[in-house]
């Protein structure tokens, strides 16, 4: 009997032995340490050994903070943009900048999962993406890499989609009141293959046309956080374009439209200050020291420019109004955006005063000398904000702050105003080519007829409020 039992304790430990040379190599807990250092650093994990990662999926801090954050970036459009735009155009049409919104928030997330991220995000040149990521292919939760070491896939790819949608949405305050549902989406969706694609592309793709931080052998190394020129600089250039084209609306200048619900505006500004956070922090895809300074000089620049910007009107006009806190708080908050993972906080002071002066000399006096009827300011505040925002990073930006400046320091503001140039160029020429396609095939503007009763009714057949 004991014979049988040490042959089978022989077998067995045979059997053991072979399957353990058959599987992977166990690793070492030196190795273990140096996953979680890497984890803990937000660093890409160790390659040092052929041994399989024990964590090989994304980090859950790290995660966490991106989910969180893809919220409060959606947060921004729906609903704070909506309210921010809603409280500012006259109670006839408030409905109809919410419809657009909501509007633009649906017809994005289709064109991005069918090929959107793939044109901004996928290997290609370096100024379009190619198709391997088209309808979400490999696109999922398990894996990592497309945009960090530690962030799911598909969570990065659902960051993004929420800046895609807010930025055609900030187009929506220049042509407010007077501009055809139909041609808004079909103006936005062309749009966003012309532009928004293209510049996420060139700015944000480790092989783009003007991604310094991530691509070597970029022909621009410009430096943009968080959508300096892929976000304001498009949309409020556009946005100053498309105004013209489409025209004044009935009445400027001759009659007095003041917005309907300040209480709206500021309710929506709020929700903006608050978003603005998974903006910014966000874009440092990581729970790290990087975020939690953006996080910093996001709020000081913030608080500051909507400071300036109030005691700015205080001193000229004798009172400092809601408006221009509302309006000095979101100039502040677009200015930082390309700056704030990369500037001091006494650089983000000076940003949040130059925000509060720049573009609320643009919206009170540039507009009147040109006469644009930019209705509720987007190119005043993002257009002129994300310029300056763009060009303060070029003058700012320090590696003490941020590593990566160290990469691209010399020469960067001559980088930065290329990137200005660039972006400029194409957000300018390709609204005109849209725009008048548009005009010709559907028409831009409601009649005089819809646009005097408002487009709330004629257009949604829907009433913001119903009175007694």
């Amino acid at each position: 009997m004991k014979k049988i039992l040490l042959s089978l304790s022989l077998l067995m430990a045979l059997v053991a032995s072979g399957l353990c040379a058959d599987s992977a190599p166990e690793r070492s807990v030196q190795e273990r340490l140096e996953d979680l250092e890497a984890y803990m650093n937000n660093v890409a994990r160790n390659a040092s050994t052929n041994a399989p990662s024990k964590i090989p999926g994304p980090g859950p801090g790290h995660n966490a903070w991106q989910m969180a954050s893809t919220a409060l970036v959606l947060f921004m459009t729906l609903p704070g943009l909506a309210l921010f735009y809603g409280g500012l155009v006259r109670r006839r049409n408030v409905l109809s900048v919410m419809a657009q919104c909501l509007g633009i928030a649906g017809m994005v997330t289709i064109l991005w999962w069918v090929c959107g991220y793939s044109l901004s995000f996928a290997a290609g040149s370096p100024f379009l993406g190619g198709m391997d990521f088209a309808l979400f292919k490999g696109v999922d939760g398990s894996g990592v890499g497309q945009g960090s070491n530690w962030i799911s896939n598909n969570i990065w790819a659902i960051f993004q989609l929420t800046f895609a949608i807010i930025t055609p949405a900030l187009i929506v305050g220049a042509i407010a009141e007077r501009m055809k549902y139909s041609a808004v989406l079909l103006f936005i969706a062309l749009w966003m293959f012309a532009v928004y694609f293209p510049l996420a592309h060139m700015v944000w793709a480790a092989d783009g046309f003007m991604c310094g931080a991530l691509n070597a052998n970029a022909s621009i190394k410009a430096l943009d956080f968080a959508g300096g020129t892929v976000v304001h600089m498009s949309s409020g250039w556009s946005a100053l374009i498309l105004c013209l084209i489409l025209g004044k609306r009935l009445g400027v200048g001759k009659e007095p439209m003041p917005p309907h619900s300040m209480v709206l505006c500021m309710i929506g500004t709020g929700m903006l200050w608050v978003g603005w956070y998974g903006f910014n922090a966000g874009s440092a895809l990581a729970a790290d020291g990087i975020a939690a300074h953006a996080f910093t000089t996001t709020t000081l620049a913030a608080a500051t420019a909507g400071f300036v910007w109030a005691m700015s009107e205080y001193l000229i006009k004798g009172k400092p109004s809601i408006l221009g806190f509302c309006s000095g708080i979101v100039a502040g908050l677009v200015v930082i955006t390309p700056a704030c993972g990369f500037v001091t906080t006494g650089g983000a002071m000076l940003i949040g005063v130059l925000a509060g002066l720049v573009p609320f000399f643009a919206c009170w006096k540039l507009k009147q000398w040109l006469g644009y009827d930019d209705a509720l300011d987007t190119f005043g505040v993002h257009g002129v904000g994300g310029t300056l925002g763009a060009l303060m990073t070029g003058i700012l930006a320090t590696k003490d702050v941020n590593p990566v400046v160290g990469n691209v320091a010399d020469g960067l503001l001559g980088a930065q105003i290329k990137a200005i140039l660039v972006t400029l160029i194409l957000s300018v020429v390709a609204t005109a080519i849209i725009a008048f396609i548009v005009k010709a095939v559907i028409g831009l503007r409601v009649t005089e007829e819809v646009e005097t009763i408002g487009l709330d009714l004629a257009e949604h057949g829907e009433e913001g409020y119903h009175t007694t």
